[in-house]
């Protein structure tokens, strides 16, 4: 028999720093208005100085061990959701197992970029569904602030993101009568669409040197995005991955009770709930304050509803993602 999965903790972290529209205004050709207008962001967060992305994932985790009343010995493998890698290698998910002084157990980086932590989940259940693992730390982790070209030729981009991180426990569910269990999961990508979003250099695919001076001076190591593309793309990928998962857990649209976007831009979420119906109560947004965590942002969304009770026992919460790759993802959890 299948051992079923469900989400026992939730975590999150941001760091201090608040860093406001009128803040980037002062360092570019922008407004709080503008920003305001396009994505919906008021505000976002920055680490200081020292600060690395094991250190925001440490505490996202720690938090959703304890939400889950486990300790870091109790968990039998950490995934790391992340595009913002702390070193070139190893991954980022060794760092923090270090931290968390996990032992021995198995750790690896997932890099499918805004939609990492939702494919993480995916891999995370289907450890647990097999009896891999019993429990599992599934993690999202970006510092995007020490990577972007805060000047009026990158703010397209450079107003978008933010730093934080998220994180869940997923354990096994071996009684019969507990509901809780991640229903269902699906993922898709498009490679083609692979240069519409994102980071050349450094990267082993330049040759003979992975990055030079050139390159540098041609800005090629900052995020480059052919936005209305990745809107397009993103308001119809979302809304067809979505009618899948819910289809593919025998359940509709208007039973699930809990919407949650990955918080990419306010305006594609409010594009995706209108074209399929769903009333605005049912969504939460967190944009506003923390701009794009790209892989954090799913994890640092449902911990907010989860400890704001906006999610009861019972509950079915939706996941659903959209970002670089092309790629995009949804999970629906009964919670």
């Amino acid at each position: 028999m299948t051992t079923r999965a469900k989400i026992t903790g939730t975590g999150m972290y941001v760091p201090e720093r608040v860093v406001k529209n009128d803040d980037l205004a002062a360092l570019m050709e922008t407004s709080d208005d503008w920003i305001r207008q396009r994505t919906g962001i008021e505000e976002r967060r920055y680490i200081d100085p020292g600060t690395q992305p094991a250190d925001l994932a440490y505490a996202a985790a720690s938090n959703a061990l304890e939400s889950a009343k486990l300790k870091p010995s109790d968990i039998d493998c950490v995934i790391l959701a992340t595009l913002s890698a702390q070193a070139d290698f190893p991954g980022t998910s060794f760092f923090l197992q270090e931290k968390l002084d996990a032992g021995e157990i198995p750790c690896f980086d997932l890099r499918a970029q805004c939609s990492g932590f939702v494919y993480s989940l995916s891999v995370a259940n289907s450890f647990v569904r097999a009896g891999t693992f019993r429990r599992v730390l599934a993690v999202g982790c970006e510092v995007h602030s020490t990577g972007i070209d805060i000047s009026t030729e990158g703010r397209d981009v450079a107003v978008l993101f933010g730093d934080g991180a998220g994180a869940v426990v997923v354990e096994a569910n071996d009684d019969p009568s507990d509901p809780s269990e991640i229903l269902a999961v699906n993922l898709h990508a498009e490679g083609r669409h692979a240069k519409r979003l994102w980071v050349e250099i450094p990267g082993s695919g330049n040759t003979p040197d992975r990055i030079t001076p050139e390159m540098l001076a041609q800005k090629r190591h900052y995020p480059h995005m052919e936005g209305r593309f990745v809107f397009k793309n993103a308001v119809t990928r979302m809304p067809e991955v979505l009618r899948e998962t819910v289809a593919s857990a025998d359940v509709g649209l208007d039973d699930v009770d809990l919407f949650l976007f990955h918080q990419a831009n306010l305006r594609i979420n409010e594009f995706v709930a209108n074209q399929l119906e769903i009333p605005a109560e049912k969504c939460l947004n967190n944009i506003q304050r923390y701009g794009n965590c790209s892989a954090a942002s799913i994890p640092i969304l449902l911990d907010e509803a989860a400890r704001s009770q906006r999610l009861e026992p019972g509950n079915l919460v939706s996941m659903t993602t959209f970002g670089s790759g092309f790629s995009w993802s949804s999970a629906l959890v009964r919670w």
